[in-house]
């Protein structure tokens, strides 16, 4: 039996986890080696807290995977612990048997991820299995629990008819929305054939109550890690709702002494519904290391994660700033020590900070303060109700179609929103633009373009707006600025670029065609802070070259 649990817990080549497909872009299994990564930084950090200790040498500490998908955290966990303890626990079954059972728990989120995470961790799919390398378990599941759920719906007005599972005639709503995660009724109400993606760690009211019923009473976790899922469908699946917020906010409510979690990074700037959860984060003074991945490929090889991912650590005795680091192209940056609560939202790369406080510091207008808001006009991209030709009285319409500028006619009347906005000269900005630096240097922004007035534009556009021809033509030179387009990109994590995204840039007098050299100048820029900017920002020439 011995030798049967030291070969299980040897490293295999291959490993099949760094090879196995993901559930979905939702559910994104961690590679084993940056999930190394993650446990070598909490390692490092609990030696810090505990005089050199080896976190590994522990028998006493719990761990706690709450989304655990492949097993590949516990089962790295149960592998460091075994070579840590061997002086506790000379014999190797002892030695497992004490970890599986007394300091390794995991809680799945499907139940093939509980198969899976068992066989990478039990070495069987059940862990009192003739194949298990664990002897002490009694139930199946062991320590890596998987139930299901269902959403709690509430709010639903529409009434429809239906049977339930013992084939009754009952009523129920039909368009509510889930009082925990909030995601659509009508989208996950699946019945018990289907995956309803009701994830038991963030549907519990009392979730310590909960924990302790299946790991055992006053259950207290050390360290909780893992890689929990980051978005749910919605709209019909036309837009996607993040979810990986609640599972953070789950997390801390078990205070761990450590937790480690990675997660997408679009909750620094931006992300439907992620204010409340970027305020606490940006002024939770736990949060001792970020680790900052603007491309997710390097981490997640396979997917792409809009705006990159990241992962913290949280230290329930930590009183210092954060340690930022940054990595891209196989490069790191860091660790700078970081004020978190700084800014409203994160500026991820630290060379970036400098340059903003000493643009700040002017305490000058913001340029939103002649930039329209989204669909200033009213007009969706998609609207159809305008004329190709001209008739008399009519406005130009600028919108965009298949990838194209274009413009198309529309009479005054039918102008019902901002019409006070129609006889000003505007510069154009498509709303989307680049990729959200995913490739550097960065254009940031589509080129801007001028519209005489009378115009107006569909959703498509942002616009900025001013009274005459030369005030539009130094506008447009300013957006076209390496300097603009960089205050632009330390709100901008994705392709779209709304009007919170223009917050830090300053306005400007509107009396000449503006150069970077003037504005570099003007704000105190030193050769090595211009000369990042532009490594990181794209040149775009005037409209006149």
């Amino acid at each position: 039996m011995a030798d049967k649990s030291g070969f299980s817990l040897q490293s295999r080549n291959p490993d099949i986890l760094t090879s196995i497909a993901n559930l979905s872009n939702d559910e994104v299994f961690t590679p084993p080696a940056f999930a190394n990564q993650m446990l070598d930084t909490v390692a490092e950090a609990w030696a810090q807290a505990n005089d050199g200790a080896n976190i590994w040498a522990d028998s006493t500490v719990t761990f706690l995977d709450p989304f655990t998908k492949s097993g590949v955290f516990l089962r790295e966990i149960t592998r460091r612990l075994s070579d840590g303890l061997e002086k506790d626990f000379p014999d190797t079954q002892k030695r497992i048997d004490h970890i599986l059972t007394q300091q390794v728990f995991g809680v799945a989120i499907t139940e093939l991820t509980s198969l899976l995470a068992r066989r990478s961790v039990y070495c069987s799919k059940w862990a009192n299995g003739k194949h298990s390398i664990a002897t002490e378990f009694t139930k199946p599941e062991g320590n890596i629990w998987f139930e299901r759920t269902e959403h709690s719906w509430v709010g639903g007005k529409e009434r429809v008819i239906t049977v339930d599972d013992d084939g009754r005639e009952v009523e129920k709503t039909a368009d509510g929305s889930c009082k925990f995660c909030g995601t659509k009724q009508k989208e996950y109400d699946r019945g018990l054939e289907a995956e309803t993606h009701a994830y038991s760690f963030i549907h519990k009211e009392d979730l310590n109550s909960w924990l302790n019923e299946r790991f055992g009473e006053d259950m207290q976790f050390d360290v909780i890690v893992g890689n929990p899922p980051y978005q749910l469908g919605s709209n019909g699946g036309t837009r996607d709702v993040p979810i990986y917020q609640k599972f953070v906010t789950q997390a801390k409510k078990l205070e761990p002494r450590f937790l480690a979690m990675i997660i997408p990074a679009r909750w620094m700037t931006s992300g439907l519904g992620l204010s409340s959860f970027r305020k606490e984060m940006l002024a939770d003074s736990r949060i001792s290391h970020l680790f900052d991945y603007p491309v997710s490929k390097e981490v997640f090889p396979s997917v792409e994660v809009k705006g990159g991912v990241c992962y913290f650590l949280r230290d329930a005795a930590n009183e210092s700033k954060c340690l930022v680091r940054s990595f891209r192209d196989g490069e790191s940056h860091g660790p700078v020590e970081r004020d978190l609560a700084e800014f409203d939202v994160f500026v991820r790369d630290s060379r970036s900070a400098p340059i903003l406080r000493k643009v700040l510091s002017f305490q000058e207008e913001s340029i939103t303060s002649i930039l329209a808001v989204d669909k200033e006009f009213g007009w969706t991209s998609n609207f159809e109700g305008f004329a190709e030709n001209p008739s008399d009285g009519d406005v130009p319409l600028h919108y965009i179609r298949g990838g194209r500028r274009k413009v198309g006619f529309i009479s005054r009347s039918q102008v019902l929103k901002s019409a006070g906005l129609i006889d000003t000269w505007k510069v154009l900005t498509p709303k989307a633009g680049s990729d959200g630096g995913q490739r550097l240097p960065d254009m940031v922004l589509g080129k801007p373009s001028i519209a005489s007035s009378p115009s107006v534009c569909t959703q498509s556009f942002l616009f900025f707006f001013v009274d005459s021809a030369a005030e539009a033509e130094s506008v447009d030179s300013y957006l076209r600025s390496r300097f603009f387009r960089f205050l632009v990109s330390l709100r901008k994590i994705t392709q779209d670029a709304t009007r919170s995204t223009y917050t830090w840039v300053p306005k400007q007098r509107w009396d000449r065609i503006w150069n970077d050299n003037e504005l570099y100048a003007k704000y105190n820029l030193t050769d090595e802070e211009i000369a990042f900017v532009e490594s990181v920002i794209r040149p775009m020439e005037l409209a006149s070259e």
